[in-house]
């Protein structure tokens, strides 16, 4: 499989998005177009006059990922048609959860709604880490940002994250689904998938940040895996209208293991240790409500 985000790149030690797209562009051998959103992976890999991408890749702005990429396709399909291209390429739009979740979400859905034949990847590591650690509509509840900051008026970040995932299922499109970058088989397999639908598809992977996160650097593959034992961060697809957990998501429905504890993930990670105070004790049970609230809706979507 040809090399296509070489070594060299700028990004901080520990960081996930390499990880994941790597991960994501080793799911097919088709020729690859890229547009990627400003954010951390943007700058980081493409500092000039270096550039750590060896395919075919465009800087777009925040709001307009979705749009630039679908363009793109729109100029193969007419180039095809009249003869001029005779490659069969796939096209792949990287986003962080800001660019995503907020921002380029208009765009987003446009794309998808015309249909596009492109895949969408969201880095998602919860907050707008390139521009300082600020809150986003990925952002959990009760983590400290720059903007929500924990004391002792708020307890971090007041609201529970969109469930995008599903918000862009609502759109019927032919593929959308969650994965993690500890679990890579389960990825590649869900990024192949994307790759070949006959239409738009959408992957939202979890991408653990060790600056905004606050852990040690080297323990990246192991809170990827955390978010996915403690439920926070189910892994499942919806494909043509048909939703199936996968991985070690599917094995805790079954009952072959047990989901983690909620306080394993809150410990580990400093953004969230304030809540381990008393005082907070309902913000605890709020977010492990609402985990069990989306625990119950998932199994009932997959019939488990």
């Amino acid at each position: 499989m040809p090399v296509r985000l070489t070594e060299g790149h700028r990004l901080c030690a520990g960081c996930a998005e390499p990880i994941v797209a790597k991960q994501v562009l080793l799911a097919t051998d088709k020729p690859v177009v890229v547009a990627n959103a400003t954010g951390c992976f943007e700058v980081s890999t493409s500092g000039f006059p270096q550039s750590a991408w060896e395919v075919p890749w465009i800087h777009t702005a925040f709001a307009t990922t979705a749009a630039t990429i679908s363009g793109v396709e729109s100029a193969y399909v007419s180039l095809k048609r009249k003869g001029k291209i005779s490659e069969d390429i796939r096209f792949v739009a990287f986003g962080g959860d800001g660019a995503t979740y907020d921002i380029g979400l208009q765009a987003l859905s446009g794309a998808i709604e015309r249909g596009h034949r492109f895949m969408y990847v969201c880095l998602n590591n919860e907050a707008y880490m390139n521009t300082g650690i600020q809150r986003s509509g990925a952002t959990q509840r009760g983590a400290s940002t720059t903007t929500c900051p924990s004391g002792t008026c708020i307890p971090g970040k007041k609201e529970i994250p969109k469930d995008l995932t599903k918000i862009i299922a609502a759109h019927k499109l032919p593929y959308a689904a969650q994965a993690s970058p500890h679990n890579w088989k389960d990825l590649i397999a869900k990024a192949a998938k994307g790759f070949e639908a006959n239409g738009p598809s959408f992957l939202n992977i979890i991408t653990p940040c060790p600056r905004g996160w606050r852990y040690d650097g080297a323990n990246t593959i192991e809170m990827a895996k955390l978010a996915v034992e403690t439920g926070m961060w189910p892994l499942y697809e919806y494909e043509n209208g048909k939703w199936t957990l996968t991985g070690e998501t599917k094995r805790i429905a079954e009952g072959k293991m047990e989901r983690r504890p909620l306080a394993d993930w809150l410990k580990a990670q400093g953004r969230f240790k304030h809540l381990l105070a008393p005082e907070w004790k309902d913000v605890v049970d709020d977010i492990q409500n609402n985990l069990d609230a989306s625990w119950d809706e998932l199994l009932r979507l997959t019939k488990l």
